[in-house]
């Protein structure tokens, strides 16, 4: 299993596995994987060449009351997960790389965060 921490060296693999005709499977996380993560790389790798598991959690997805550097993180425990449902390639991005200097575009779910818990 390969570990990539940068864009450039995910970008640069993904070139060269649709130039050779392979199937990717992604599969984005915030690490701290569990059995949900789990089932979800184990259909990845029986539908796709190449299986990609990102671990990064993300700023944006915490509301100003939600406390983002409590979120719980356990590298070790995600590297282990990942190699014995044998993902290929597990990428940590770094903040900066997912949200360089100047970013502005965000995606706003309109219809469903208005009803049931989708409302608080």
């Amino acid at each position: 299993m390969q570990k990539l921490y940068s864009s450039q060296e995910i970008k640069n693999l993904s070139l060269k596995w649709q130039h050779s005709s392979q199937k990717v499977g992604f599969v984005p996380t915030m690490g701290n994987l569990h059995e949900g993560h789990l089932s979800l790389i184990k259909e990845a790798k029986r539908q796709c060449d190449q299986v990609v598991v990102s671990v990064f959690v993300n700023p944006v997805q915490f509301g100003p009351n939600e406390d983002f550097k409590e979120y719980p993180r356990n590298q070790a425990s995600d590297i282990k997960l990942c190699q014995q449902t044998g993902v290929d390639v597990l990428w940590f991005p770094k903040e900066d790389q997912i949200y360089p200097n100047g970013f502005s575009t965000y995606a706003q779910e309109e219809d469903l965060s208005r009803f049931l818990c989708g409302k608080s």
